[in-house]
């Protein structure tokens, strides 16, 4: 017997199934869809949102930048989401969506970019970002996530390397204990909000999704930047390095980050996190010509080792199991 609206609702699942880029895990995926290759691209283009802001924060006050890069990046998703007619969430995945604003965006970048301002430098900042894998298991262990020997042994690669690849930059800058503190606040913000994407935001529309998280993270840093006078210089440097933060960073970094947490577990997209020290090393060099020790070439090595042991490797353990 056919109850009414049972064909809305099945058509309503496809559809929303589609939007999330479900898979069937018997189809084999071409190797442009493969986790590696997504990963390889999210570090990459994560990364380059080093240099690209450290030049931004040279013609424009931190909460400025942030609020014209996020609130650009919000109204294009927000047409995008309108434009596909995809659903908006309500109730606990609406909440979710704007929590993960908060943290993701609002705190990890705001407690970023005002620690740079305040003389940290940019080895302290990846540092003590470069260990959210270690926070976010923390996190995960809460929700019953397993960690594995294999990650745990990753995680310390990972550590070390990132270690190396700063260590000659770590006593650089003039910070004080408010930078130190804003990195702080910028490493909680980044790992509470991967687990909660992680954890409610698989069934969220990515569109939708991240509209929400952008504009979220817009008008909670309004504030900070109308007290800072809204600054910045508008010189065409600025212009291009916000254009590249907007379109590399906030949407097509972000976008992937949705894809591979969406995924993966939440431990083993974090490890991705211990790449982006060395990967912006090696942009440094070929950018403004920083030069690329042994130390960091090791450093990259062990990065590299640790994220293995951490995501590929353990997959295959549990796999076995």
């Amino acid at each position: 017997m056919k109850i009414p609206g049972d064909s809305d609702r099945i058509e309503g699942t496809m559809k929303s199934e589609a939007l999330n880029f479900s898979v069937p895990a018997s189809r084999s995926l071409p190797v442009w869809q493969t986790s590696a290759f997504l990963g390889a691209a999210f570090v990459l283009l994560w990364s380059t949102g080093y240099p690209a802001g450290k030049i931004s924060l040279a013609h424009a006050a931190p909460f400025t930048l942030l609020v014209l890069r996020f609130g650009f990046a919000g109204l294009i998703y927000f047409a995008l989401a309108l434009a596909a007619r995809v659903p908006w969430p309500r109730g606990r995945d609406g909440l979710a969506s704007a929590l993960v604003g908060v943290f993701s965006l609002a705190m990890q970048f705001g407690g970023v970019y005002f620690a740079i301002s305040l003389g940290a430098s940019a080895g302290m900042a990846a540092l003590v970002i470069g260990t959210m894998p270690i926070a976010t298991a923390m996190i995960g262990l809460a929700f019953n996530e397993r960690i594995g020997r294999a990650q745990w042994i990753g995680f310390v690669l990972g550590i070390s390397g990132i270690a190396l690849v700063v260590a000659d930059r770590i006593g650089g800058g003039s910070a004080g204990i408010g930078a130190y503190m804003a990195l702080i606040v910028g490493l909680a913000g980044i790992s509470v909000g991967t687990v909660l994407q992680k954890r409610f935001g698989s069934v969220v529309d990515l569109r939708s999704g991240l509209a929400i998280q952008h504009l979220v993270g817009t008008l909670l840093l309004l504030p900070f930047a109308w007290y800072e006078g809204f600054r910045a210089d508008g010189s065409l440097s600025f212009a291009l390095s916000l254009g590249w933060l907007i379109a590399i960073n906030s949407l097509a970094g972000f976008a992937l980050l949705f894809v591979l947490l969406k995924r993966g577990a939440t431990s083993q997209v974090a490890a991705l996190f211990f790449l982006m020290p060395p990967v912006t090393a090696v942009l440094n060099f070929f950018a403004v010509h920083e030069p690329l020790t042994v130390l960091k070439v090791v450093g990259f090595g062990l990065a590299a080792l640790g994220v293995y042991l951490g995501t590929h490797l353990a997959t295959a353990t549990s796999r076995a199991r």
